[in-house]
Parts: C-alpha cells; sequence; structure tokens
C-alpha cells in the first residue's frame, strides 16, 4: 500500500483523440507519472468495431485491428513510448482491446519481443468476458437479462430493442475495476481490457495501489469512480469545449496548440486535485472541471457504477493553486446486482448527401431544394416498385437550423444543404445520391457542388439498445503474461435500493429565492452571462449541465429553469421528457432529455447526433435578473 499520491494522467477521450497526447503526457510528466490511462471506446465506436468485424473490414495505420481492437494504441503508444515506459516505471491501463482484447495483448507482446526487451521486465494482461453477443439467447431462457428500465422504472422512454428480425452484431457488458486491480496484483505492467465503465480505468489502479476494500469502501471507490470521470474525457477537463473557450484558446504556452492532457493526482482518502502538465496550453479551473463533472451523467444523486453508486451532487470544487483544482466530497453506496449491456443491431442502410448553396434567400432555396430532392427520388422509387424513404431529415445549416423556432439566421446568405435518408435497401440510397448533383442545373442557382468528394455511399445503419445482465452471469476472464486464463466472479454485497438517492438536506436557499421574488426591476440577459454548461449523449438521452458562475446567480437559476422552461425551449429537439436534478455543491443543474437525439448517435439523421450542441443552444435563453446586476456582469 503506498501513502504517497498516485498520479494518473489520460491521453485519449475517444479513438481517434491526439495522437501526441499520450507523449505529452509520457515525456513530459516522466518521473511523477505513475499511471497512463487511455478511453477509446463509446457507444459509436463499438458500434464501428462491430461493424468491421461483422463484415470482415480490414484498416491500414491508424484504424482497427484485425481482431477487432484499436491499432491506433499500437502503432503511436507502444511502438513509440516503449523504452519510456520502461524506464520510468509508467504503467499502462487502456480499454484499447475492444472487441478482442487478446489480439491486442499479442499485439503489444509482439512489438515487446521485436524491441529485444527480456522476459519478465514488461507483463501484459488481457481481460476479456464482456463480449456475450453468443449468450443472448441462453441469458434470455434463464431469465438474467432484463430491460434497461427494469431498476429505475422510466417505461415511458424505453429505448427501440431489436425485433427477431434484427441482426445484432455486438452485446458487451460493462464491467468493474475489479479485474483491473486484479491484474495489477498479479505483476501487470500493461492491462488491456474490452468494453468496460470509463471510471474503472483509473478506480482499478487506485484499488491496487492503496488496497482499498471494493467491497466496503464505498465512499473511495465514489470518488476515485469521479475521478475517472473527470479525465476521461481527456481536454474536455482542461479547457477543450468549454463554454469561455477563449480562456482556454488563447491560454498561456499556446493555448489549443499546445493543449494539456489531463492528470488526477489522488489521494488514499478518497480526495483528489486535477491538473495537467507544466508548461502545457489549456486551462484547469473549477469551471472546466465542474463542466465535465456534469458531462454525460443522468441522475446526480444516482451514478450507477458496476462498482459503486456515486452520489456527486455534494461534490466541492475548490481552486487551490493555477490549473489545480481539489475535489472532494463524493459519496458512495453498494453497487446493483446488474451490469449494463451496450447492443448494436442492423437496421437498414443510411446516406447522408450535401449541396453548397449561396446568394440571397439561400435558405429558402436550401429547404425548397431539398424537398424536391426527396419528392423527385420518391416518384422514382415508387415507378421501380421500390419502396419510399424510412425517414428522411432535411438541414439548411449555417442558418440555424438546430435552433429551430429560437433560429435568428434565416436571411443567411450561404448554407449547406445537408440531407440524410433512411432505407432498408441500399439501392434506393444510391438513386437519391445521383439526384443530388443535377440539382445544381435545374433547381436553385448558387449550387456550387457537395462538401467532399463525388457521390455519397450508403452505409449500414447502426441500432444502440441498452439491458441489464446478472452480474453472477458475466465474469470477467483474466490472463496475465503466459498464464492461464482466470475467471473474476463479482463476489460483493448489491443493494438494489441503492439507485433511489437519498433526500438532499433542506434547500438552505429559500431566503435567498425569496428575495429575488422581491426585486423591482429586471434586464434580461442570456443564460451563458449567469452560467457555464455542457451537454452530451446517453444512446437517446441528451444530458445538459448548468453550473451558476457564482453562488449569488444559483437560487435564480433554479427559480428560473423549471422542467417547463428548459422543455419548452427544446421541444422542437426533445420529444420525450425532461428532468431536473440539482447540484447544491457544485451549484449545479442538470436536466435530462429523454428520446432528444433521433435515436441516438449511431442511428440518428440528425447533425448533431450527439447532444453536443446542445448546451450552447440552452445558454442562448433569456433569463430575467435584477437590474443592479447587469452592470456587474
Amino acid at each position: 500500500m503506498t501513502s504517497k499520491p498516485v498520479r494518473i494522467g489520460c491521453y485519449s477521450a475517444f479513438w481517434g483523440d491526439s495522437v501526441s497526447a499520450a507523449s505529452q503526457l509520457v515525456k513530459m510528466e516522466k518521473e511523477n507519472l505513475d499511471y497512463l490511462v487511455a478511453d477509446y471506446l463509446a457507444e459509436v465506436t463499438m458500434g464501428i468495431l462491430a461493424r468491421r468485424r461483422n463484415s470482415k473490414e480490414q484498416s491500414k495505420l491508424g484504424g482497427a485491428g484485425e481482431g477487432g481492437y484499436i491499432a491506433e494504441f499500437i502503432t503511436f503508444v507502444i511502438k513509440r513510448l516503449l523504452p519510456d515506459l520502461i524506464k520510468y516505471n509508467i504503467k499502462v491501463v487502456t480499454n484499447a482491446g475492444g472487441l478482442d482484447p487478446l489480439a491486442c495483448k499479442k499485439a503489444v507482446e509482439k512489438v515487446i519481443k521485436e524491441n529485444g526487451i527480456e522476459d519478465g521486465k514488461l507483463t501484459v494482461a488481457a481481460i476479456t468476458g464482456d463480449d456475450i453477443l453468443n449468450q443472448i439467447d441462453e441469458f434470455t431462457q434463464k431469465g438474467d437479462i432484463y430491460d434497461f428500465t427494469h431498476i429505475i422504472g422510466n417505461e415511458k422512454d424505453i429505448e427501440n430493442f431489436p425485433d427477431e428480425e434484427k441482426q445484432i452484431i455486438s452485446l458487451n457488458a460493462y464491467h468493474g475495476a475489479i479485474p483491473i486491480a486484479k491484474a495489477l496484483d498479479s505483476g501487470a505492467n500493461i492491462v488491456i481490457t474490452g468494453r468496460c465503465v470509463d471510471s474503472a480505468l483509473v478506480v482499478g489502479p487506485l484499488i491496487h495501489e492503496f488496497k482499498w476494500d471494493p467491497h466496503n469502501d464505498w465512499d473511495k471507490l465514489a470518488s476515485g469512480s469521479l475521478a475517472g470521470h473527470i479525465i476521461e474525457c481527456g481536454c474536455q477537463a482542461t479547457g477543450g469545449n468549454f463554454t469561455d473557450w477563449e480562456e482556454s484558446a488563447f491560454s498561456d504556452n499556446d493555448g489549443w496548440i499546445n493543449i494539456g492532457y489531463p492528470i488526477v493526482e489522488c489521494l488514499e482518502d478518497g480526495n483528489f486535485t486535477v491538473t495537467k502538465p507544466k508548461g502545457t496550453g489549456g486551462i484547469v479551473t473549477t469551471a472546466t472541471v465542474g463542466e465535465q463533472m456534469l458531462y454525460e451523467i443522468l441522475d446526480p444523486g444516482s451514478y450507477i457504477l458496476p462498482d459503486v453508486v456515486l452520489d456527486l451532487r455534494n461534490v466541492k470544487l475548490e481552486q487551490i493553486e493555477k490549473d489545480k483544482v481539489l475535489v472532494t466530497g463524493a459519496k458512495g453506496r453498494p453497487p446493483t446486482e446488474y451490469l449494463k449491456v451496450s447492443g448494436i443491431y442492423l437496421d437498414g442502410y443510411k446516406m447522408t448527401g450535401s449541396l453548397f448553396i449561396g446568394g440571397i434567400d439561400a435558405w429558402k432555396k436550401a429547404s425548397t431544394v431539398g424537398f424536391s430532392i426527396i419528392m423527385k427520388t420518391h416518384l422514382m422509387l415508387k415507378q421501380l416498385g421500390m419502396k419510399t424513404f424510412r425517414d428522411v431529415n432535411i438541414e439548411p445549416l449555417g442558418a440555424e437550423h438546430t435552433y429551430g423556432p429560437h433560429a435568428k439566421a434565416h436571411d443567411t446568405r450561404e448554407v449547406i444543404l445537408n440531407i440524410t435518408v433512411h432505407h432498408d435497401d441500399p439501392q434506393a440510397l444510391r438513386i437519391f445520391g445521383m439526384e443530388l448533383a443535377p440539382a445544381a442545373t435545374c433547381m436553385a442557382p448558387g449550387i456550387t457542388g457537395g462538401v467532399g468528394s463525388g457521390r455519397p455511399h450508403p452505409s449500414p445503419c447502426l441500432v444502440h439498445f441498452s439491458y441489464l445482465v446478472s452480474k453472477v452471469v458475466v465474469p470477467a476472464y483474466l490472463v496475465v503474461g503466459n498464464g492461464e486464463t482466470t475467471p473474476i466472479y463479482f463476489e460483493g454485497p448489491t443493494n438494489n435500493n441503492s439507485v433511489m438517492a437519498p433526500p438532499l438536506p433542506e434547500n438552505l436557499d429559500d431566503a435567498s429565492e425569496s428575495n429575488i421574488s422581491k426585486i423591482d426591476g429586471t434586464t434580461k440577459v442570456p443564460l451563458i452571462r449567469l452560467a457555464w454548461g455542457r451537454s452530451g449523449d446517453k444512446g437517446n438521452t441528451c444530458n445538459i449541465g448548468i453550473i451558476a458562475r457564482e453562488t449569488k446567480y444559483y437560487p435564480l437559476l433554479k427559480k428560473t429553469l423549471t422542467e417547463k422552461v428548459v422543455k419548452d425551449y427544446m421541444a422542437h429537439l426533445c420529444e420525450g421528457t425532461v428532468t431536473r436534478y440539482e447540484l447544491p455543491g457544485c451549484n449545479g443543474l442538470n436536466f435530462v432529455l429523454t428520446k432528444s437525439l433521433g435515436g441516438g448517435g449511431l442511428s440518428s439523421l440528425n447533425v448533431d447526433r450527439q447532444g453536443k450542441t446542445y448546451a450552447q443552444m440552452l445558454l442562448s435563453l433569456g433569463v430575467n435578473v435584477p437590474s443592479n446586476w447587469f452592470s456587474k456582469l
């Protein structure tokens, strides 16, 4: 057990993050870095890997490996940094194994051998067992698999599960941190997993280093999970994707050009700080960390993970020095008896075509061109005895199309017309693709070609869905070095009632809220003057996290930003419900919008499939504030 802080840096937020990030952390931190972690997997990523595995696609440099792992991990991390990892004793934990951690392990071991590193100097472990695609029928027959709403209720927002005709191409359970900790306990220097919960990449090393009890130290596990959540999206904690973007873009040390990747310094008691390498750009503030803390969460009092249920409502963020934020106050409860399962199935094909349209009335021209192309193609399909499109989305981008009724730029003089169509037959989509170019000569003036080159091509439409599965039937399997494969069964206590967050203490701002209601004279300002915001996706659900810029604004935000106000403002995008949650510890509010992404990141026809613009949209909402505040804003 170590008594010193454990320093963990994260270099990858997704498959496609900067290839220079790992080198930055290793080269600039050297002796100060204990672990290098990387999150490559998302719902979209799993769909891409599954599609490649299903179609036996192969990629070249920087793509998926032959077995379905992330080959960039081998090319840009292991091959480039192996000598430094050994020299400075930096351990690596990553989910780069994708759909085949064992193949990824072999690829790493091949590089080790090619570099002439002696046996036993560097040990590689792989964790499998998350891929349960071939067990779905067995689990269903035995009653071990459930709808995702089984423990959280909201049946009206249930996802679209595949019917018998749909081909499920991937089904992966989210394992937790215990298998990673056991791999490290067994002497592994590099641990490769498949689908696991993102935060486990950090919690596993902390269990190993501090000897936390994975079946009892709930608050410590909760804090470690929060540390993992904050850094798993890379630079989103260090000034990337930040509301006050100019502070980060033009920060010291070349800003975004040299943006630093995040590091957590974790203590045995669970508290931790967030920072970045000295001499790098970007910023680490309570605002950048707070925005990331609220990113892609649902109920902040019940963040359900395999190892713990995290309550982050009363988490405190404190700026203790430049680019260093102390995080305290995470609370934990025992986990449930289930694991989340992420599934992908095929549902026809989709295609996106685009045209650039310029000149006066560009928005009107684009809308009319889009409608005309779709109707012309519809008539052609009818003549050929083919069904029409299952779904169509016409988006004149550049005219604030995504803002719906709140758009103010319909008089723009240039737009990108984006048309996305969905059909069961790829041939129908090819006919649509052939009708894009003729619009330049037989429809509106000012059309000057598409974005990209050539005609668009059909691609499989992948749909994400979620199940729950009993933990006892989905063990992890660990292989360390040349050792035997060992099953790891979940043995700890569970409590399904943990999904019910305890009530918050009585509201301490009632007096402040009452005072606000008595103020005479207000001025309307955009919400962005009062708050920061960050949004993200969970399947077809989007969350929008809002944090007050000053404590005194929080009572007004709670009074003003009701579920109804947000629902009305986002009604053109949200077809489901809006639920608001409070986070008094950081003066935050989290809004969960169901049925709001057109099906989710893989299957949506929207240009914004993952809700990345939703917080920025809500920050445009006009809010009445006391007149005497305005001069200070």
